[in-house]
């Protein structure tokens, strides 16, 4: 069991005063999970947001120009000092999460961004969130590591800076979310990726197969879910311990993912011809060699080899451990409201991809099929 908050607890007392209030440093505003914390955190704390190239242009923040990459944030050390002396929280949720980048700059981004981080913590004396993966429970096989190197570097580099912020010496605490999906309430999310390339693919029938069983597990939370997670660990002065931030055993099966973007599909078109599940060492011995042959174009073969990246990373057949709900971290979603939350963020990639038109009926027989949909 995680620990008991071992700072002040600030969750039942009213917002102090501007003036008076904490200054939170969060990283990876500009990313999936960003904009949420910020809607989260922006009442309680001062925010500070490390930021690399596009500004947020958020006026709930202040932003400095930053990069994990570079030796020291690519701050000067007076820099470096002046924000320490500001900060009382850091929140770092900032990663390479693009597994087309190479292995050695996912490495650098993730491992040694997160220990600049931690030296920034300690010169300000500042408990340390750290948003890892859930799925660093999921290490990939040897051919699996060979074959797909982006999610492998992904996972092992996660797993790293999860081991230097245990051994850090400042207050350390890890935070697991599994898949990460948009809003509950709107389906807004702050950048297209993996999932929802994959969702969108089997709402336009181009998706021939996935590997896994109808019953593999396929855990995702809500971004404002896990945000109010954070946020309620942070005011209540929790500054170690590890979290895991997912859906546990009220996480969807695979069949349900598909079945809601089939669904959708109808109600708005036509069903599409439906992905045949494939069990996962048939990927290995038979799909993944076929698609790296001559028959298959580029684009079709690329697309493929995404989706069969993505769900062998993030299928699983036993439920993660999870601790929403628990004291100090958030609600636990219900498996209805993982299905309910899903259908919102498919009709937002449609709606903002495309456009939706009316359901099918007898007085709309010009309706949008599911190719034309966000084609």
């Amino acid at each position: 069991m995680p620990p008991e908050p071992t700072g002040p607890s600030h969750s039942s007392r009213p917002s102090r005063p501007r003036s008076q209030r904490l200054t939170l440093l969060l990283t990876g505003a500009a990313g999936v999970l960003g904009q949420a914390l910020i809607d989260e955190l922006c009442d309680d704390y001062d925010l500070i947001c490390l930021r690399h190239r596009a500004p947020l242009d958020d006026p709930r923040v202040r932003e400095v120009t930053a990069d994990l990459r570079a030796p020291g944030l690519g701050l000067s050390p007076a820099q470096r000092l002046d924000l320490a002396a500001e900060v009382d929280v850091v929140v770092h949720s900032a990663a390479a999460t693009n597994w087309r980048l190479t292995p050695a700059d996912i490495w650098r981004t993730n491992l040694d961004g997160t220990r600049s981080m931690l030296d920034l913590a300690a010169r300000a004396d500042a408990p340390f969130f750290y948003m890892s993966t859930a799925f660093v429970a999921n290490p990939l096989a040897p051919e699996e590591q060979e074959r797909f190197p982006g999610a492998a570097a992904y996972l092992a580099s996660k797993t790293a800076a999860e081991e230097a912020v245990r051994s850090a010496e400042v207050p350390g605490v890890i935070l697991r979310p599994s898949l990460v999906m948009g809003d509950s309430s709107t389906g807004r999310i702050a950048r297209v990726q993996g999932l929802t390339r994959a969702l969108g693919g089997i709402v336009k029938g181009q998706v021939p197969v996935l590997p896994g069983s109808p019953g593999t597990r396929i855990d995702m939370v809500p971004q404002d879910v896990v945000a109010r997670a954070v946020g309620d660990l942070v005011r209540s002065g929790v500054a170690q311990g590890e979290y895991w931030l997912t859906a546990g055993r009220e996480a969807i099966l695979q069949r349900e993912v598909v079945d809601i973007c089939l669904e959708f599909a109808e109600h708005h078109g036509e069903r599409p011809h439906p992905p045949r599940l494939i069990p996962v060492e048939a990927v290995h011995r038979l799909l993944l060699p076929l698609l790296e042959g001559p028959s298959f174009p580029a684009l079709v073969r690329r697309r493929l080899q995404d989706y069969a990246e993505l769900l062998l990373v993030f299928q699983r057949e036993l439920p993660f451990a999870s601790d929403l709900g628990t004291p100090h971290c958030g609600t636990a979603p219900t498996r209805a409201a993982i299905r309910s939350a899903l259908a919102r963020n498919v009709e937002c990639w449609a709606t903002g991809r495309g456009g939706l038109r009316r359901p099918r009926t007898a007085q709309t027989p010009t309706a949008q099929t599911p190719t034309e949909l966000a084609s």
